[in-house]
């Protein structure tokens, strides 16, 4: 006769609800940030069509203490004039945020930092590049939102990509 064996999680097995991923952000923090107003310096007059491009890239470390976590997110943000390729503006900026993460499986703490974390800052960030470029002699730029969801998964893909491309051991 065959044994029946549960397997339920622990915490419905004992009627408890099974807990809520969770993540708590400590602080967040502007670690490096430059801005070049390169319209002014170069001295470009009359009209300019502005071509606005945005790079991100996003990066999580592992504190000291217990289920703490640095999130990094690095925006480089060129605007050129469409008609003369000219770059108006160049902005680059590093914003961190220091992150307590609970009830999150081992597995799924990489997907749950890039994507919840850099969700929490982007109205924070949002904010900066706006007030920076407006204090730089520009409109304010407004970025558009970003699916941290899709960034991650292109992530992933190129990761893919890249190992598939390395050659294997030389005999």
């Amino acid at each position: 006769m065959a044994e029946e064996t549960d397997t339920k999680p622990p915490e419905a097995q004992n009627g408890a609800p099974p807990a809520v991923p969770q993540i708590r952000p400590l602080a967040q923090y502007i670690r490096d940030m430059s801005f070049e107003n390169l319209l002014a310096q170069k001295g470009i007059k009359g009209q300019v069509q502005p071509d606005v491009s945005v790079q991100v890239s996003l990066d999580a470390k592992k504190r000291d203490q217990d289920d703490q976590y640095d999130v990094i997110g690095k925006f480089t943000i060129r605007s050129k004039n469409k008609e003369s390729e000219d770059t108006l503006f160049l902005m680059e900026l590093e914003y961190g945020g220091v992150f307590q993460v609970s009830n999150v499986a081992k597995e799924q703490l990489h997907p749950f930092l890039l994507i919840e974390a850099p969700r929490l800052m982007f109205p924070y960030i949002r904010r900066i590049v706006s007030d920076v470029t407006h204090d730089g002699g520009f409109p304010p730029l407004n970025l558009e939102p970003i699916d941290f969801v899709a960034l991650y998964r292109q992530g992933i893909a190129q990761r893919a990509k890249a190992q598939q491309q390395q050659p294997t051991g030389t005999a």
